[in-house]
């Protein structure tokens, strides 16, 4: 189980680059993003492929805890490899590490958090399972599934609606506390917070 000493390792996933910085694929980077303001820390490139920030979280006292805020470099589908080099050297084991990301199979804005399981055709996590096994948590942001016609990558790769973006801030803002409250509160407390 895990160790103490060793800091949770907390991977936004999303692309790399201004172009899809506003897409629903890349959810996992705008929390990352607002975790780091609230840590008051600034993104630096780090030699696994990744931007990270390395802090604190959580109340001084007992549930403070050592994090690295991460954001793999590497396209969504080759995510696994920044992460497993970031896990190898901070030392984390799998338990400790935590995907945020899009969710098709969850209405948009709904949160699921929960630990292990399948990849549900998420290029990113296929890319960590791959590389790690699948024992890892993962905080679910629903976007929902396309309408109509439309190709699932289209949709991913596209900016949230006008009507989305009217509850954008809310969900990222639940979606960082989710994070805040797994690290500092564990599984269960978290789920049936945030398991809306």
């Amino acid at each position: 189980m895990s160790d103490d000493a060793a800091p949770w390792l907390i991977v936004g996933l999303g692309n790399p680059g201004a172009e899809y910085a506003g897409n629903r694929h890349n959810i996992g980077f705008m929390v990352a993003d607002l975790l780091a303001e609230r840590m008051r820390g600034k993104f630096k490139a780090h030699k696994a492929r990744a931007q990270v920030v390395e802090g604190r979280m959580g109340p001084p006292g007992p549930s403070n805890r050592r994090v690295v805020l991460a954001k793999p470099q590497s396209f969504m589908n080759l995510s696994g490899g920044p992460v497993t080099a970031l896990r190898d050297f901070y030392k984390v084991p799998l338990d400790k590490i935590i995907a945020v990301h899009d969710e098709l199979d969850i209405d948009y804005p709904t949160l699921r958090l929960k630990l292990g399981g399948g990849d549900n055709g998420h290029n990113g996590l296929k890319s960590m399972t791959k590389s790690m096994g699948p024992d890892y948590h993962r905080v679910r942001c629903g976007i929902g599934r396309p309408p109509g016609r439309m190709q699932v990558a289209d949709f991913v790769l596209k900016d949230f609606s006008s009507t989305e973006r009217k509850e954008l801030d809310w969900f990222v803002d639940r979606s960082a506390d989710a994070v805040e409250c797994l690290i500092e509160e564990g599984l269960e407390r978290a789920q049936s917070t945030y398991n809306s």
